[in-house]
């Protein structure tokens, strides 16, 4: 087996699943002198790309002919399944030294299956799910958690240093997955107390905007605070990650704890809130939204004037 190259002027990349973060995935690629076959389940929003130079395929099969490497984003496990194992999938059109990247997070034990058909037909398999939402993909400034062959990873590295500032191997088929669900319990519990510091301060009378001033600077500093909670006061829940999506990856992470004999509470927590957030008719909304749930629960409603 032989490791393709990434090479802009001799690669052909191949993509498939162009939402909210891959658009921008694509855009770099192509902004790097690449060669990219799409193929998306609605060919309307890859226009953009297209537009640029892209080509389009009417399915995954065609994509995988047409690709040295290719990448996968798409929503949830049974699309990834669906796109791999399917009668027009991947492993139906994907020729022998092939590099399968999927960076959709998803179950670990899929990746893992993903990773032993491909080794199986003579193609090299990597999970490599990312964090950084939609700003992070247009900034090129993701985190990206690697499993799989780490000779293939390093092949491919070009490419991901078009996407991403921080590359992490973290070990073989699925670790990449495991890594992705301890994010996405970090972001669970960040968000939940940022959520309920606002409220708080809204029912304490405090001027919020002053009130997140003052704690960003101190040991409550993160992402979340610079990020989401001014949008939370703007009352702007426009999807940077979908609500669905985190609510299908703090699931994958309780089912993998509850296989591990784990038990996590806060996650537990955060992971009921958010199907109430789903209820409340938000699921494409983006995460800040989990404040709708509080605020229901709360039957009050914040604003940045206080």
């Amino acid at each position: 087996m032989t490791i393709p190259q990434s090479i802009p002027s001799a690669t052909r990349i191949g993509w498939i699943g162009t939402g909210v973060m891959g658009s921008s995935m694509v855009g770099h690629l192509l902004a790097a002198g690449y060669r990219v076959t799409l193929q998306s389940r609605t060919k309307a929003k890859a226009q953009p790309l297209l537009d640029l130079g892209a080509m389009w395929a009417e399915n995954q099969r065609a994509v995988a002919a047409e690709s040295d490497i290719l990448f996968t984003m798409v929503g949830f496990p049974q699309d990834v399944r669906t796109v791999y194992f399917g009668e027009t999938g991947v492993f139906a059109g994907a020729q022998p030294d092939t590099v399968l990247i999927d960076m959709t997070t998803t179950d670990p034990a899929l990746s893992r299956e993903i990773a032993e058909r491909a080794t199986g037909k003579g193609l090299f398999a990597i999970d490599a799910p990312v964090s950084g939402g939609d700003v992070g993909a247009r900034n090129a400034a993701l985190s990206i958690m690697v499993g799989g062959d780490r000779a293939a990873m390093q092949a491919v590295m070009p490419l991901f240093e078009l996407l991403g500032k921080k590359i992490v191997h973290q070990g073989g088929p699925g670790t990449g997955q495991q890594a992705k669900l301890c994010n996405q319990i970090v972001i669970a519990g960040t968000m939940i107390g940022v959520c309920e510091s606002l409220l708080y301060g809204y029912k304490a009378g405090l001027d919020l905007n002053r009130m997140l001033d003052s704690i960003r600077g101190g040991a409550a500093a993160c992402w979340t605070l610079d990020n989401l909670a001014p949008r939370i006061l703007q009352r702007n829940f426009d999807p940077g990650f979908f609500v669905e999506h985190f609510v299908k990856d703090m699931g994958l992470a309780l089912e993998e704890s509850k296989r591990m004999g784990l038990v996590l509470p806060g996650l537990t927590l955060v992971h009921q809130l958010y199907h109430r957030v789903v209820a409340l008719g938000h699921g494409r909304s983006g995460t800040d939204a989990l404040i709708l749930a509080l605020e229901d629960l709360c039957k009050i409603h914040i604003s940045a004037s206080m």
